[in-house]
């Protein structure tokens, strides 16, 4: 989002130096909007995604069910990725220090990223699978279901995902490449899309419509029919639609012109990493508006919390003064 050095050129941090004077090289013409709303997204996003989780480990203990352990770790993932990728990523190192960091470690934080944003897309796999074994396969998934059996394929599914993340340490850095992509840029950002929107799209597209195909023929047969799982495609479908813009950008950086060389692909980068970064906070609101139980948790844990920092806030002043005077002796003599 805005101009930094990826730490390979020795002159890029030299005093004096301005790496960004390269008439040639497209600039950022949304300047501080992107702080902002990073900023904004992660104030708000996290503790949104702190009530969501408290919620749903609330319901998850009490019902058992698998469906409230696989949102747990939806959420879990979404926190995992606003911390790595707004908070490390576009805040501290590209806001703060303008990439001015050494070159391992900057990369050693795009592993960690990426290997976050897979795994925060791909814990709604597992879910997406779970309905459509619930919905398609009632009797097998009844047979299968287990406790045990859920947190193995919620681990197994994450740990997955963080390890794909490990190639991406060598990902290129796109507002500072100046040349065409290579080889391994190339490979990189095609395995990137697969991962992150071909490969659980496609997932998400095939067992949706076999769930649809399966309700409508058990309507036309006149046998007990439950309901669509609407909270899985309101998911889905902002998932496509937040996850899409970044994918166009890529691609056109790839075959089109390079995010350094054309501003209308620079700026539709930055707007499509902000669309992306949005659906990490949107979760809670698609919970509640389509789960009752979830909305009255999170009514509940809400309600409670706004209770305790109320009273915190009464307590600390009278803790603060009370320590002042044990402190200092002031206005023992007026006891």
């Amino acid at each position: 989002v805005m101009s930094w050095s990826d730490g390979s050129d020795p002159d890029a941090l030299r005093p004096g130096s301005d790496p960004d004077l390269d008439p040639g090289r497209s600039r950022c013409v949304l300047g501080v909007i992107p702080v902002v709303y990073y900023t904004v997204l992660l104030c708000v996003g996290l503790p949104v995604n702190c009530l969501a989780l408290a919620a749903l480990c609330r319901l998850c203990a009490r019902s058992k069910s698998p469906l409230y352990a696989f949102l747990v770790s939806m959420t879990t993932a979404d926190m995992l990725a606003q911390v790595s990728i707004v908070l490390v990523d576009f805040l501290l190192e590209t806001a703060v220090f303008h990439r001015a960091v050494p070159l391992l470690l900057l990369r050693v934080v795009s592993a960690a990223e990426f290997g976050a944003n897979h795994a925060s897309i791909w814990a709604a796999v597992p879910l997406t699978v779970d309905r459509y074994a619930a919905l398609c396969h009632p009797l097998l998934h009844r047979r299968l279901r287990s406790p045990t059996r859920t947190r193995r394929t919620i681990g197994v599914v994450i740990l997955l995902a963080l390890a794909s993340g490990i190639p991406f340490f060598y990902w290129p850095d796109l507002w500072r490449t100046q040349t065409p992509p290579t080889a391994r840029d190339a490979a990189l950002i095609w395995s990137h899309v697969t991962i992150i929107y071909f490969l659980p799209c496609s997932i998400f597209l095939t067992l949706n419509a076999r769930i649809v195909w399966t309700l409508r023929h058990r309507q036309q047969s006149q046998q007990r029919c439950p309901d669509f799982p609407i909270h899985a495609h309101l998911l889905h479908g902002a998932f496509s639609l937040l996850w899409g813009p970044r994918v166009v950008a890529l691609l056109l950086h790839l075959h089109l012109s390079t995010v350094n060389r054309s501003w209308g692909v620079h700026l539709l980068y930055d707007l499509a990493n902000m669309a992306a970064m949005l659906n990490t906070a949107l979760n809670l609101l698609l919970y509640c508006a389509t789960s009752r139980p979830i909305r009255r948790a999170a009514h509940d844990v809400g309600a409670k919390t706004c209770l305790r920092l109320t009273a915190l806030s009464f307590t600390f002043p009278v803790c603060f003064v009370t320590f002042y005077i044990s402190l200092t002796g002031f206005g023992s003599d007026l006891l």
